[in-house]
């Protein structure tokens, strides 16, 4: 098709379709809402274009230049070169399953095996391969929930981050859930067993918390909450960091129903927060209400093995009243580094790698308390994140600390106003001993300035 000049096919077009001009194809909108003219600049060349971009790509800093220590969200983990080249090969780069999914059996078999590995990893009994991010699973899980019990009440902790609060409320509004906050115990920064007491009654169909929690706490007595929670004829949907399943023991063992989490850390670069992975698992007897898609092993007519599409409850495949969600990007090529970076780490190798970010996680936070002015604020065992508070302005060390190449905490103001001056912080396997003590030397100067 000529794009470049496209005049005379313009032309030819609209002769086609007996129109003289473009404005026609817009007759039916009316003039008082029509828009003559866009305040926008003159447009450039190519080549004007491209320098522009140079010089603002030029104000990024990248992992290389920039110490990282801010946890709440996507950190900076080592992605091994054979991820990376596994990825970009042509016959796996694209983040769709095609359609004629049979016909692509190589890819069908990476997703069974990234089924197999996260079941495995989380203790569950079945997963689906991907879906967006792990905001979006929570949302997918409530609904989840809510088909199974018929209930309409979802809880969650108050320590649940903004971002993740907001995509629950958006998936829940359409399903008239009800959604409900119970809250945590201010000295250990784990779930308050009492106060989910008093809320959860019949009308509630899930119980939802995370492992680690957003202050980096790992919840305990957890089997107080799952017999809490099972008496009560809800279901319990736990939330991971798969980072974290190397060291504690898996949610299916812990008693959930369903689990997700957030995979990016599975193989996956930052990208600015973009393209990212849902993980999604379920005990079987709920499989005909999990979303997304399933592949399944099975054979051929000439008894070869082979693999297919077994479950994908999508209203474009099935009747809208049983379809079980309109998920349609299936995050194909994360799920693909995910199953690339597990079958490269092997069991043995994701329990170091679990190891390393917990010890990294507590000697980062014993440097930290002992400067003067910094005090942990929650007691309960972390993982790699943790909250610290400061007698001094959080905003401003931020701001001395960026001078010196480093990105310090998150400033959990933003999520819970209650906790003001407070950073939380992150470490991953790709911090050194050197890089924390760097950053220790450098906020000891900044903090006493």
């Amino acid at each position: 098709m000529k794009f470049i000049p496209n005049s005379p096919l313009k032309k030819q077009m609209l002769k086609e379709i007996s129109l003289s001009s473009i404005d026609e194809l817009f007759l039916d909108i009316p003039k008082s809402i029509q828009i003559n003219h866009l305040d926008l600049p003159d447009g450039k060349s190519q080549m004007e274009t491209e320098k522009h971009l140079r010089i603002l790509a030029n104000k990024n800093k990248d992992c290389n230049e920039l110490l990282l220590f801010t946890g709440g969200g996507i950190k900076p983990h080592y992605i091994p070169a054979v991820v990376k080249s596994i990825t970009s090969r042509s016959e796996f780069f694209t983040a769709y399953t095609p359609y004629q999914s049979e016909a692509s059996q190589g890819f069908l078999k990476a997703m069974f095996e990234y089924q197999s590995m996260i079941a495995s990893i989380t203790g569950m009994d079945i997963a689906n391969c991907s879906l967006y991010d792990g905001a979006t699973a929570i949302g997918e899980a409530a609904l989840m929930a809510t088909r199974i019990t018929k209930k309409k009440t979802f809880l969650i902790p108050s320590n649940l981050s903004s971002e993740k609060k907001s995509v629950l409320m958006n998936y829940g509004q359409g399903a008239d859930l009800t959604i409900k906050e119970f809250t945590y115990d201010k000295k250990t920064g784990c779930i308050n067993i009492k106060n989910l007491e008093k809320i959860i009654d019949e009308q509630c169909s899930a119980v939802y918390l995370e492992i680690p929690n957003v202050f980096g706490i790992l919840e305990k007595n957890i089997d107080t909450i799952e017999t809490l929670v099972h008496n009560n004829n809800s279901l319990l949907i736990i939330g991971i960091d798969p980072l974290a399943l190397g060291v504690i023991q898996s949610p299916g063992d812990l008693g959930a129903d369903i689990v997700i989490g957030e995979g990016r850390n599975l193989g996956n670069p930052m990208d600015f927060g973009g393209s990212s992975l849902g993980l999604f698992a379920c005990k079987s007897k709920y499989i005909r209400q999990m979303p997304g898609r399933l592949i399944g092993l099975t054979h051929d007519a000439d008894e070869n093995e082979a693999f297919c599409m077994t479950l994908q409850t999508r209203e474009q495949h099935i009747r809208r009243g049983r379809a079980t969600s309109n998920i349609c990007t299936n995050e194909g090529l994360c799920s693909l580094a995910a199953v690339s970076y597990l079958s490269l780490l092997g069991a043995n190798g994701l329990q170091k790698l679990s190891e390393e970010n917990f010890e990294k996680g507590q000697y980062l936070k014993e440097q930290i308390i002992k400067i003067d002015g910094f005090s942990e604020v929650f007691n309960g065992i972390h993982f790699n994140e943790f909250v610290i508070q400061s007698e001094k302005n959080v905003k401003e060390i931020n701001k001395k600390l960026l001078k010196s190449n480093i990105q310090g905490g998150f400033l959990l103001e933003s999520w819970f106003p209650s906790l003001k001056n407070t950073f939380l912080f992150g470490v991953t396997e790709n911090h050194t001993k050197e890089d924390i003590n760097r950053f220790i030397k450098v906020i000891k100067g900044v903090s006493n300035v």
